[in-house]
């Protein structure tokens, strides 16, 4: 073979020995240390289920009483009414006013029951549909009261005219509620039975269109006298140092004047001439009112402080319970 041909064939076998290193496979490199099995995912919590929230109580039923004021000014209303509130879940809106103008807010629908003392006013409230029934409830009286000098001597006078001709003949002042309450009406009443027509122009009447504590406050601060019921007089009396019971004695049974009771009854308003007003709720109180247990509560209403109940109980369940 020719050295040429021995050249040639080397090339070749260099060549060839450098494509085979080529095309071998490299060596793997050193693997990297296992990574660490990952930590078992915890599952997720289960939500919760939300807590209801317990239910509220029911909300309160609505009653708006038309009164008059002596119910009020006298403290009755404040230490019986949390036990109808608390019986009924009931909220108790209460309009003190005149009797008059608490059968008028009975009239118009606009209360769902009335308290008052003027049994003609609540007689007529019946016969013109307002209400179907009447109830009695209970009774004080009333009496006059005065300046302790008593200008006009009616001091220990039996019956309540008489000390009022003594007032006109003296001309002494006298404070009417001037409002078409019970009072006022009993009041005009007892005018009319002199006769006498008492007018502002006499210069001593003073007609205030005020309620029965306002009346006494002016009283006492006047020196003059007025007619109030006993219940307010007694609740209101360490405010009024210069006024005294003249007329009708330190209690209802000292009272010699029988014109003087004062009793009082309770009225649902008639939900087929009204029908917006809470029948139902009106009806559960004159029912409570008018219970043995209430009752008592008003029979011993004012013992502790005064010595003597500021009003009497007088329903026919009580009645009939003694």
């Amino acid at each position: 073979m020719s050295k040429r041909t021995l050249l040639t064939l080397a090339s070749l076998l260099l060549i060839f020995a450098m494509l085979a290193a080529c095309a071998a496979p490299a060596a793997p490199a050193p693997s990297e240390p296992p990574a660490a099995p990952a930590e078992p995912t915890a599952a997720p919590a289960e939500e919760a289920a939300p807590t209801e929230a317990p239910a509220d109580a029911a909300a309160p039923s609505k009653l708006i009483l038309a009164t008059t004021t002596s119910t009020a000014d006298s403290g009755l209303l404040d230490a019986i009414l949390p036990d109808f509130r608390q019986q009924f879940n009931a909220e108790v809106d209460v309009v003190a006013v005149g009797t008059g103008q608490a059968l008028e807010i009975g009239t118009k629908g606009d209360a769902d029951v009335v308290l008052v003392h003027s049994r003609k006013g609540e007689d007529q409230f019946v016969a013109d549909g307002h209400a179907k029934e009447r109830f009695d409830v209970m009774f004080n009286d009333y009496i006059v009261v005065g300046p302790a000098d008593d200008p006009a001597g009616v001091a220990g006078m039996a019956l309540a005219k008489e000390a009022f001709q003594a007032i006109a003949d003296a001309g002494a002042p006298f404070a009417s509620r001037g409002d078409n309450s019970g009072t006022n009406t009993k009041e005009l009443a007892i005018w009319a039975s002199i006769p006498f027509t008492p007018t502002a122009e006499s210069g001593w009447y003073n007609s205030l269109g005020q309620g029965m504590g306002d009346t006494l406050v002016f009283s006492n601060e006047a020196g003059a006298y007025t007619l109030t019921d006993r219940g307010t007089y007694l609740a209101m009396r360490d405010a009024l140092p210069d006024l005294a019971i003249l007329v009708g004695g330190e209690n209802l049974a000292e009272n010699q004047d029988k014109v003087l009771l004062n009793p009082y009854g309770v009225l649902a308003v008639n939900p087929e001439v009204h029908p917006n007003v809470n029948a139902d709720l009106a009806a559960q109180f004159v029912e409570w009112l008018t219970s043995v247990e209430v009752q008592k509560m008003i029979g011993e209403y004012g013992v502790d402080r005064f010595g003597q109940p500021l009003f009497y109980p007088s329903s026919a369940q009580w009645q009939a319970s003694q």
